[in-house]
């Protein structure tokens, strides 16, 4: 009986039964304290992170096909007032639609031209106001498509540490375990080593689509902030040619 219980294969078979026995949810319930409570923290982050996903392909979606639009009309009508009728009457909010209206607010408020200021003076100011404007309105718009992208950076990076962190405390308290038994087959070690490595595979899949979508998305808001600097400058200079 004894020969047949340290027999590598039936000791196998017993820890393969034992494995398919239990479910998923029944290692994760079968862990350790310290363990559970890092898988729970990764399913959290993996939610949290899901959500700001979806939230930002929603956003960047309607801008990039907003902005196509709207630089096909530009193109074709290279008119500012035309374009900020444009802007106004399809209630645009993307970045380069927020730069035109910041230049053309700050046109429409430029200081008269008097006895003590010299046109070329007055010309100068607006220049510069109007430019300035449009380089805040711009960084505003950017600053906000990038907000919580940075939680998607952190969720990639620590992820991984943290569920290994798990693993690793999970199979110190195995090992402790079977020091108590003094019980060394496969049966007895398996679980509390599956047990364990949950925490490391829960670590990997909240960190793999947060660094997937993070790199996407800071490539789309780059192509969007070249797109709104290339407007910026383009409009700056229809812009000087009407006012000289």
């Amino acid at each position: 009986m004894q020969a047949m219980d340290n027999n590598p294969q039936v000791v196998l078979d017993s820890a393969v039964a034992h494995i398919n026995k239990t479910s998923l949810l029944d290692l994760c319930l079968q862990a350790e304290l310290l363990v559970q409570l890092v898988m729970l923290l990764l399913l959290l982050s993996s939610i949290w992170g899901w959500t700001i996903i979806f939230s930002k392909m929603i956003l960047l979606s309607a801008f990039k096909r907003k902005i196509k639009t709207f630089l096909g009309f530009f193109q074709t009508s290279k008119s500012i007032n035309q374009l900020y009728k444009y802007v106004v009457e399809k209630h645009h909010k993307h970045t380069l639609a927020q730069v035109l209206l910041a230049a053309v607010d700050e046109w429409q408020i430029q200081p008269k031209g008097g006895d003590s200021i010299s046109s070329n003076t007055l010309s100068a100011n607006v220049k510069e106001r109007v430019n300035q404007s449009m380089i805040l309105a711009m960084n505003k718009s950017i600053n906000k498509l990038e907000s919580n992208i940075g939680f998607l950076a952190t969720i990639s990076s620590s992820s991984p540490f943290i569920g290994l962190f798990g693993t690793v405390w999970g199979i110190m308290s195995s090992f402790q375990s079977i020091a108590a038994t003094k019980n060394t087959t496969l049966a007895v070690v398996a679980p509390g080593i599956a047990e364990a490595l949950l925490a490391t595979a829960f670590g990997l899949i909240a960190a793999i689509p947060a660094v997937i979508f993070y790199n996407k998305f800071s490539a789309e808001i780059d192509q969007i902030s070249r797109e709104a600097d290339d407007f910026r400058m383009e409009l700056n200079n229809l812009m000087l040619r009407e006012l000289i």
